[in-house]
């Protein structure tokens, strides 16, 4: 009986998960919170320490709630773009700048004005939210820090770091967010340098593994800090949502993984080459050999829908639960309200950071369940443009499966499929993610031959959503609107931008 553990690093906190292979089910889950910090808007800052303490906090608990079982292989899955800047031996110079930090705006701006190769893979430049951007500033703006630092890595590096003791990248994030070429397995000096981070790449782990390769068994420090008998091999994970596809079976072209969380994240995979415009990727050889690894989505989703109905409106748990009640009440578009969803920029199709928040027609009748409702509709509407996008490129969508935050809002699952109008294969409250992690696990432990294999034998039942065509009809309406909008306020949205981000510098 085999049994993994995965970790999963997301936003607000680790989720970890034992899981089964014989029965296909997690044997238990545990998660602990850390905290976010915002020091001046668009900034978002976490502490290393925090991420280890809160590992060893969570393992250390569901060990003891089932009884101590041997693990047979272990995994991490974090946040994408969580950049850490430290010594070798682990110990941070500074906070780490979160995914969502999109201080670097101006930095990812000056990468698509490079025409080399590699960027290709990456659409043609970097999103301000990627490690390499996140250098950059770091080098502009706190040289200091930069120079001191031995290592500049993801929080997957430094966990895996802090599992073993040693430095490993992973081939996902590395081709992903690093600029790292897949194709040659190589970083590009003269690239760094152009961008004016020429020590970059030395900075960089440069033990590049691929997704599921072992890496090696934990330390026994490591293992007494999450409460472990013994001591699994380490397997080399990725991004969070981007390990999803392995738990949610979807690494086969057509099948598209959907994950409604703070942000939405669409991703696919392709047999061959292809242009993808307003994407990111064509990655080559980021998730498994010989497949071109495409991702899209939006930055704000479950994120705009808590700030309305939390933030603004302060509701407890029981207002929340009314509020949902009286908005998935209103019918499509019937609140006279427009909202667009880039609260913190555009990431699919538009690529654009500097894109803001907007709520259109409001008039002194409107009440929260109208805020509300158009809040849901906005984000939904993002989702939509990002299919219909993929409809122009003729990427095939055959299959879609999701899971994440739709599990838990009724309401912003439904107006997503009436949205995009093509059913959804839900997977209820399943964490992909640490499915994913399990998997790759026990590819790492020799388990399995490939991520295939042991992405099959994970495979977990779901829940088929159908559109309502009516409603679809309604939110094509609405999603011309939504593109009006945008391209209308565009220049303003800029502007505003701009204010606030130098307003926050002065």
């Amino acid at each position: 009986m085999a049994r993994l553990l995965g970790l999963d690093f997301g936003t607000g906190g680790i989720r970890v998960g034992v899981f089964d292979l014989d029965s296909r089910a997690m044997l238990g889950e545990r998660e602990v919170q850390y905290p976010t910090r915002h020091p001046r808007p668009g900034w978002a800052e976490q502490s290393p320490q925090d991420w280890w303490t809160a590992l060893g906090e969570a393992t250390r608990g569901l060990m003891r709630d089932l009884g101590s079982p041997e693990i047979d292989g272990i995994c991490a899955a974090t946040t994408a773009s969580t950049v850490v800047a430290c010594r070798r031996d682990g110990t941070p110079l500074r906070p780490a700048l979160l995914w969502m930090d999109c201080r670097a705006a101006e930095e990812a701006a000056a990468t698509a004005r490079s025409d080399h190769p590699v960027l290709a893979y990456a659409g043609g430049g970097d999103a301000a939210e990627w490690l390499v951007p996140k250098a950059m500033w770091l080098s502009r703006h706190e040289p200091s820090v930069y120079a001191e630092a031995d290592i500049i890595c993801e929080c997957l590096d430094y966990i895996n770091f802090k599992l073993t003791g040693l430095w490993v990248g992973s081939r996902m994030n590395a081709t992903c967010k690093w600029n790292y070429d897949s194709v040659r397995r190589c970083f590009h000096e003269d690239l760094f340098a152009e961008f004016g981070v020429p020590g970059l790449a030395g900075k960089l782990p440069h033990d590049i593994k691929a997704v599921g390769a072992p890496i090696a068994p934990l330390s026994a420090a490591a293992a007494e800090h999450l409460g472990l008998a013994n001591r699994p091999m380490l397997a080399q994970g990725g991004i969070d949502a981007h390990i999803g596809i392995v738990g949610a079976g979807t690494l086969r072209p057509g099948e598209h993984l959907m994950i409604g969380g703070t942000s939405v994240v669409q991703l696919f995979q392709l047999a061959a080459e292809a242009p993808v415009t307003g994407f990111w990727g064509p990655y080559p050889h980021a998730l498994v050999d010989d497949y071109f690894l495409v991702e899209a989505g939006q930055v704000s989703a479950g994120s705009v829908l808590s700030w309305t109905s939390k933030d603004m409106f302060d509701l407890d748990r029981a207002g929340l639960t009314a509020l949902w009640e009286e908005a998935e009440a209103l019918p499509v578009g019937g609140t006279g309200l427009l909202t667009l969803d880039y609260f913190m920029g555009n990431r699919t199709p538009y690529r654009d950071p500097l894109l803001r928040g907007t709520i259109l027609g409001l008039s002194l009748s409107h009440s929260r369940a109208d805020l509300y409702r158009s809040a849901v509709e906005g984000v939904a509407l993002g989702s939509a443009n990002v299919l219909k996008r993929i409809k122009e490129l003729g990427i095939p969508c055959n299959r879609i499966v999701s899971s994440g935050g739709y599990a838990r809002n009724r309401l912003w699952l439904k107006a997503t499929v009436d949205a995009i109008g093509l059913p959804m294969e839900l997977l209820g409250g399943t964490n992909l993610t640490i499915v994913g992690a399990a998997a790759s696990a026990a590819a790492g432990a020799g388990i399995f031959p490939d991520l295939f294999a042991a992405a099959d034998a994970v495979t977990q039942p779901a829940t088929i959503i159908e559109p309502d065509l009516r409603a679809h009809m309604r939110y094509g309406e609405l999603l011309q609107d939504y593109l009006e909008a945008t391209e209308l306020l565009t220049p303003l949205l800029h502007r505003l931008a701009a204010r606030q981000l130098g307003g926050a510098s002065a």
